[in-house]
């Protein structure tokens, strides 16, 4: 995979808006050949790993926002080692709505509305996400251009959820611009793009974050994507060299099982030996002695940091 160019990086994040609109334009169209890497133009096999680590940033910074107190490492170990049906803490809430992108088919309608409400715990009667939906088809009908569509629609979302708490409205808007976005580019599923740099220090104006009800909206959203399409672009390389090794060595790995784990590798942030071993039908000995392997090969890494309850990824 090429390297992102640098004259499509955006020269300073207090640029203009025509250099905003041309960088963001021109690191999605990059990011865009990314996604249609694999066979007969289909998404790469990585897709599901690169959509999952970009959750986890994005939910990192939502968490941030709301001023709860788990990090990265906590929302992954809380995703990745909770006990099955264990209800998630509200930051595990925040991990999970961005983990929808990678975990199912969405579209811009009630039902995901209502199961993104859900996962903020917004109180917002039915009715207002139908005229929600609504709004949000209507925006996508007529704007031909994906960021133009994902400005309005996260706008057309803080506006409808004024009654709503603020800061979950507008998580939820940035939400749904990604969706919007990815429905215009006709993406097989959305990336989580918006919500990792939505918050970063360069995109303050006068000391205050942007948000979806400035006036200038538009601009600060063309900016934010201009800052999130090369990390993507760059992450997506770094998974594509890390998922090649990894089919590289498949075919060496006896364990009955290994292609199930590979798989699940290529599908997902992390993974711990025991949901290996039990989507493998491995014994927990087997798994674990399958990692070690990995690791031996250099096909994966050990993300915990930790002797004991470790999760591996690319």
């Amino acid at each position: 995979m090429s390297a992102f160019p640098n004259w499509a990086r955006l020269p300073h994040a207090a640029a203009g808006a025509a250099d905003a609109a041309f960088c963001a334009g021109a690191g999605l169209a990059l990011l865009d050949r990314v996604l249609r890497s694999g066979e007969d133009g289909a998404e790469p096999l990585f897709a599901g790993v690169l959509r999952q680590r970009l959750a986890l940033k994005a939910a990192g910074t939502s968490v941030r926002l709301a001023r709860q107190r788990e990090d990265e490492a906590a929302l992954r170990d809380a995703e990745h080692l909770a006990p099955a049906g264990a209800p998630p803490s509200p930051a595990g809430r925040l991990h999970r709505l961005f983990r929808l992108f990678g975990a199912r088919p969405l579209r811009l309608e009630a039902e995901t509305l209502a199961l993104a409400a859900d996962l903020l715990e917004l109180r917002t009667a039915a009715p207002t996400l139908q005229g929600l939906a609504a709004a949000c088809q209507e925006i996508l009908a007529r704007n031909r251009s994906p960021l133009l569509a994902a400005a309005d629609v996260s706008r057309a979302a803080v506006t409808l959820l004024a009654d709503a708490a603020p800061l979950e409205a507008e998580i939820l808007a940035l939400w749904l611009a990604d969706l919007a976005l990815a429905q215009k580019l006709g993406w097989d599923a959305p990336v989580p793009l918006l919500g990792t740099t939505i918050a970063q220090p360069a995109l303050r104006r006068d000391g205050r974050r942007p948000r979806p009800g400035d006036a200038d909206w538009q601009n600060a959203l063309a900016a934010a994507y201009a800052l999130a399409a090369p990390e993507a672009h760059g992450l997506a390389g770094e998974l594509s060299r890390r998922a090649n090794k990894l089919l590289a060595v498949a075919p060496r790995l006896r364990a009955k099982g290994a292609a199930r784990v590979v798989a699940l590798l290529l599908a997902d942030d992390s993974l711990s030996p025991a949901r290996a071993a039990k989507a493998a039908r491995l014994s927990d000995r087997a798994a674990r002695r399958l990692f070690e392997r990995l690791i031996a090969l250099e096909a994966v890494h050990e993300l915990s940091g930790r002797p004991s309850f470790r999760l591996y990824g690319l």
